[in-house]
């Protein structure tokens, strides 16, 4: 952020006597809300931080590190002293009084829009550090900053910047922020998250094509069965030897058919071997078409994975999608069944595959909330509530989640949604409900 850039938008918060809420909303984004003003958005990410006006800013998870912790007990609710931004430096600083039940406490948020160390840092009243979105160690930075020391002040320098004209009004500059970035931003993670997709979808390919041909083995099996069977037809002429390699029989319609025997000490033990041999291959070739399906299945998620990050309309949408790192505590082979997301905290839960919406009918609780296209089979999805009120905002995009990972067709779906205990299941994933309402979402 330039320098004029924040003194301006100082300025224009200036208005405001106490800080609401703050929490962070992303690894690198606070969200702050003056009074009863619109949320304002502060990304402090190295080398584009700035700040904007979003209506609908999507939250993955809550975030509980100390950081957060501090940052809602000291600037939550708080009345605000002072607020401003220090000469010769992109910092900007402000100091609020807390009351607590014991005593008052004065505690600054220092906001340092400085590149590569761009941070967000708590202050108590002798500057000494409290706790800082990134610690930074002196073998990074010629200034350290640690808890419980004090934090060295940055000396002002010349600031060589391009001049800031603001032409609209400070909301509309800060509405138009994020979406300056947006086109790029949005085009830029797409690229990289679809190209992550598409790698899983290669694999799954070869995988696929390195299958053995399951008509082939299922070919094979028969042959192995007809001769275990000509084999033990012809037990009576003493035409077979044991230890035989090959033999030429006639078969049931008169033909010459040359065997290649099993090694076996009789005859009989060579049909049994024979017969043998057609089991494993019958397994293997039905073993080869469930494998088959199921890495279809999984290729198909990953398609239709590829069509939502296409369709997603921001940012935080598509890492939501496919974030950073996931941790799975699914057990077995769950994973494989059902799909785990969060908003807000959250867990939805999307339904693969038959056997996943079998699996979370069975798994979530009676209060979770279901979710299932109205009258066209779809995936199932569930709202984990650990019996907490849903928001809109989460229950709309599990929604669009079900319809988005069901169905290929463009247009208006209905999507009803009830407590997990107002479903009845049968006959596998089928069900029966009642006391449902319905969401209807647009599929572009």
């Amino acid at each position: 952020m330039k320098h004029a850039e924040l003194v301006c938008i100082n300025d224009y918060l200036k208005q405001y006597q106490k800080i609401s809420s703050i929490y962070r909303v992303d690894d690198s984004v606070l969200r702050i809300i003056f009074e009863a003003g619109e949320p304002l958005f502060v990304d402090l990410g190295r080398g584009d931080s700035y700040m904007f006006f979003k209506e609908d800013f999507k939250q993955a998870k809550r975030y509980t590190a100390p950081f957060d912790v501090l940052l809602g007990k000291r600037f939550a609710n708080a009345k605000i002293e002072s607020m401003d931004v220090e000469e010769g430096n992109r910092i900007w600083r402000i100091g609020v009084l807390a009351s607590s039940s014991y005593k008052a406490m004065r505690t600054t948020l220092q906001l340092e829009f400085t590149g590569r160390n761009t941070n967000a840092i708590i202050l108590d009243e002798n500057e000494v550090v409290l706790e800082a979105m990134r610690h930074i160690d002196s073998s990074i930075s010629f200034r350290s900053v640690k808890v419980n020391e004090v934090l060295e002040k940055l000396p002002p320098k010349e600031l060589k910047e391009k001049p800031f004209d603001l032409n609209v009004t400070l909301e509309e500059y800060l509405k138009g922020a994020y979406e300056k970035r947006l086109h790029v931003k949005i085009e830029e993670i797409k690229k990289q998250k679809i190209a992550q997709v598409e790698k899983k979808i290669s694999k799954l390919t070869q995988a696929i094509d390195a299958l053995e041909n399951e008509a082939e083995l299922m070919l094979k099996s028969d042959e192995a069965q007809k001769e275990a069977t000509l084999v033990l037809a012809h037990l009576h002429t003493n035409t077979i030897k044991g230890y035989q390699e090959e033999v030429t029989l006639v078969d049931f319609e008169g033909n010459d058919v040359t065997i290649s025997l099993p090694q076996a000490q009789t005859p009989q033990m060579a049909a049994n071997l024979l017969f043998k041999k057609s089991k494993k291959l019958r397994q293997k070739a039905l073993s080869v078409h469930r494998q088959k399906e199921n890495l279809d299945e999984k290729r198909l998620f990953l398609e239709r994975m590829v069509g939502v990050i296409n369709a997603a309309r921001d940012p935080e949408e598509i890492q939501i999608l496919v974030p950073k790192q996931r941790k799975s505590k699914q057990k077995g082979d769950e994973s494989n069944l059902y799909e785990t997301f969060l908003l807000e905290g959250y867990r939805i839960l999307l339904g693969k595959n038959e056997k996943g919406n079998i699996a979370l009918l069975q798994e979530a609780k009676k209060n979770d909330i279901w979710l299932h296209v109205k009258d066209i089979p779809s995936s199932h999805v569930i709202i984990c509530t650990e019996k907490q009120n849903v928001p809109e905002s989460v229950l709309i995009f599990a929604a669009k989640l079900c319809v988005e990972f069901s169905l290929s067709q463009k247009g208006g779906y209905l999507v009803d949604y009830t407590k997990r205990k107002n479903v009845k299941p049968f006959d596998g994933a089928n069900v029966a409900y009642e006391e449902y309402q319905t969401l209807k979402i647009y599929k572009e």
